[in-house]
C-alpha cells in the first residue's frame, strides 16, 4: 500500500496541536492529508474551546509541499478542469482557514518549506522557523505557475521585488533571510524552535480571544480596503469586542492594576 500520510491532532489545554505527519516524503502532502487538514481547520473555526492553533511537521521538516506525483499515480488522466475544480476546495482552501480562521496560527519550521508548505507558513499569523530552515516557491522550477496564494502573499509580505526573486527566479530564501525580509516573525537556532513557538502560543492563548479573532479579521480586511473602509469595519469588531467578558476583564484588570485574566469569552 502507497504511504498516504496523516494530519495528526492532538490538545493541549485550549490550543489545537496539528502535525503534518509524513516524514519519509519531507510532509509531502497527499490528497487525504489535504483533505484532513481543511476538516480539522473547519472544525477548530467553530471551536469554542479552542484559543490558539500550532502547526507543525513531523521530523526534521515541515512541509515539502503538495505530493502531485502521489496524487497521479494512477496514471490516469483527469477530465478538463480538475485543477479549477479541485484546487479552490483543497489546496486554497487550506491557506484561507489558516490566513482567516478567527483563532491565532502560529507555525513551526524546520528544514524544507516548499510550495504550498511554504505558502501555509507565509498565511499563519505567527511563523517560527530555524534559521538554516529553507522556503522555496519551486513552481518556475518546475515549469509551471505558482499557486495556493503565493502571488499574494509574497509581495505583501516581502515586497514586489523579494517575492519576483522567489517566484520568476526560485530562489530559496533562509529562515534567517525570511526572518530580515519580513517573511516570517522569527528564525531562530534549531534547538530553540519549539521553546519560541511555544511561548508565542501560550501568550495568544492567553488573551482575549474574540478580539485577536476580530483584529486578524480587520487585518486582513485592510489589505483592500480604504482607510475609511478599515475604520468603518473596525467600529463593527468594536462593538462585538465591547460585549465580551474579556472586556470587562481588561477594564477591570486596568482599575486594579493588575495583569488580565482572560477566559477567551
Amino acid at each position: 500500500m502507497p504511504d498516504e500520510g496523516a494530519v495528526r491532532q492532538s490538545r493541549s489545554g485550549t490550543v489545537l496541536q496539528i502535525t503534518l505527519d509524513r516524514p519519509e516524503r519531507r510532509n509531502a502532502l497527499t490528497r487525504s492529508m489535504i483533505d484532513d487538514l481543511v476538516s480539522i481547520l473547519t472544525a477548530a473555526a467553530t471551536d469554542d474551546s479552542l484559543r490558539a492553533v500550532h502547526l507543525t511537521g513531523a521530523g526534521g521538516n515541515f512541509c515539502a509541499g503538495s505530493d502531485w506525483v502521489s496524487s497521479n499515480r494512477d496514471g490516469r488522466r483527469p477530465r478538463v478542469g480538475d485543477l479549477t475544480r479541485r484546487t479552490p476546495l483543497t489546496h486554497n482552501r487550506v491557506v484561507e482557514l489558516v490566513a482567516t480562521i478567527q483563532l491565532p496560527v502560529v507555525c513551526s519550521v524546520r528544514g524544507w518549506a516548499v510550495g504550498l508548505g511554504c505558502n501555509l507558513a507565509l498565511a499563519a499569523d505567527f511563523t517560527v522557523a530555524a534559521a538554516d530552515a529553507t522556503l522555496w516557491e519551486p513552481f518556475i522550477d518546475r515549469g509551471f505557475t505558482p499557486d495556493s496564494g503565493a502571488t499574494w502573499l509574497l509581495p505583501r509580505l516581502a515586497g514586489l521585488t523579494r517575492a519576483k526573486r522567489m517566484l520568476l527566479l526560485g530562489e530559496k530564501v533562509s529562515g534567517t533571510q525570511a526572518a530580515d525580509w519580513g517573511l516570517i516573525d522569527a528564525a531562530v537556532a534549531p534547538g530553540d524552535v519549539d521553546a519560541a513557538a511555544e511561548e508565542l502560543v501560550a501568550r495568544l492563548a492567553a488573551g482575549p480571544t474574540v478580539a485577536i479573532g476580530l483584529a486578524k479579521q480587520a487585518i486582513n480586511y485592510g489589505l483592500h480596503a480604504t482607510l475609511s473602509q478599515s475604520m468603518h469595519h473596525e467600529l463593527a469588531d468594536l462593538e462585538l469586542a465591547c460585549r465580551t467578558a474579556d472586556f470587562k476583564e481588561g477594564l477591570a484588570a486596568f482599575r486594579e492594576r493588575r495583569r488580565p485574566d482572560y477566559q477567551g469569552r
